[in-house]
């Protein structure tokens, strides 16, 4: 009797799980339209071996966290050269490198886990049980041809944040049709979203908290550079309602052959330079964005771009965007300089543009929404 009487209650047990922990609402702009894991039952890895398994094998999944998964310690330590090319002051990034020319260079230990990203598989879905669901000392990466997947709601956390070179959160390298949302990082050894050489179709980053305030830092004072590395070959990376907090650079470093569609992002308290970038290839539109406490909004640049700078302008956008343009907004913030460039507007043809309200929303609005356990 009492194996008969406990199988129902199982089942209602798990039956709330896919009822409560599910993806919430769907991808806008390049991303629009990925499924990730789809119908699959959603499951919960017991581990940190389990989750690895369900993130890399070739069966579709939705995959659910609801609680830490803590990497940090599992693959153990490396010990190696480390150069303190920034300062020798307790606040100071190192660099992992074996040779430091001319600074300061001391030997040193980090976790190996952090230097590498778990590889994901296609067809995935990863969600957040509420506020729960972290992944702690090691990143994810997304490369080799790998597609449809969605990841929601989860937080990418202290990957050897000392040491330059000691993880990056969310690499993406030759990958198609993915969609990034509600995604907090902090202290990570370097970037928290990097984009490699290999051409990246399709991507949408949404509503995603970057979390730049950390214990080491290449200016040794708290606010982070490595926010996103973008080089990609012929990227396409909607960048959409995300907060982006106490960076320094790299925020982003638009480069390569990106095409970048930058819509109601905040970014707030930057000690630097946001937007950078140093080949000719890259192309950007920037719209209904609000930069609030930013030294310097665009700092080397070389590539084109439009950055909506006044209402007169707004208009131009039609041609790329099939509607005006929000105008950006700055305060506290050095000037931003206008740039009208729409030579590039035809290269987004084909491609499903996100939708944009003013700037003055996207302030009030994106900093308590973004992020983990903000659905």
């Amino acid at each position: 009797m009492k194996i008969t009487s406990t199988i129902p209650a199982v089942l209602l047990g798990l039956a709330p799980l896919s009822a409560a922990v599910s993806v919430s609402g769907a991808a806008e702009g390049f991303a629009s339209g990925v499924t990730g894991g789809g119908d699959a039952e959603a499951q919960i890895p017991s581990d940190i071996d389990e989750l690895k398994e369900w993130l890399t094998d070739d069966t579709p999944r939705v995959i659910v966290l609801d609680k830490e998964y803590d990497f940090t310690e599992s693959e153990g330590t490396t010990s190696g050269t480390v150069c303190a090319s920034w300062g020798t002051g307790d606040g100071c990034q190192k660099i992992i490198q074996d040779d430091c020319g001319d600074s300061p260079s001391s030997q040193a230990t980090w976790y190996t886990a952090g230097t590498t990203g778990i590889d994901v598989a296609s067809d995935k879905t990863i969600l957040g049980d509420g506020d729960k669901g972290v992944i702690k000392g090691k990143g994810l990466r997304f490369r080799d041809g790998v597609s449809n997947i969605i990841v929601q709601n989860i937080e990418i956390s202290d990957l050897n944040p000392e040491y330059v070179w000691g993880g990056d959160a969310i690499y993406f390298d030759g990958s198609d049709l993915i969609w990034i949302d509600h995604v907090t990082t902090a202290r990570t050894g370097r970037q928290h979203y990097t984009f490699g050489y290999e051409t990246n179709t399709r991507i949408t980053l949404s509503n995603n908290f970057i979390n730049g305030e950390t214990t080491y830092s290449t200016g040794c004072d708290g606010y982070t550079y490595w926010g996103f590395e973008m080089v990609g070959e012929a990227d396409q990376i909607t960048l959409q309602n995300n907060y982006i907090y106490m960076t320094a650079g790299r925020s982003p470093a638009l480069s390569g052959g990106t095409l970048l569609h930058a819509v109601n992002n905040v970014w707030e308290k930057n000690n630097g330079h946001a937007l950078e970038g140093g080949e000719a290839a890259a192309r950007g539109i920037f719209e209904g964005n609000a930069w609030v406490g930013v030294s310097t909004i665009v700092g080397d640049y070389a590539g084109r771009l439009f950055n909506t700078p006044d209402s007169s302008s707004a208009g131009d956008c039609e041609s790329a965007l099939g509607r005006a343009c929000e105008v950006n907004a700055v305060s506290d913030s050095g000037s931003l300089t206008s740039y009208t460039d729409t030579s590039f507007f035809s290269d987004f043809s084909g491609l499903t543009i996100a939708p944009a309200t003013s700037a003055t929303e996207a302030q009030s609005n994106v900093p308590n929404n973004a992020g983990m356990g903000k659905l």
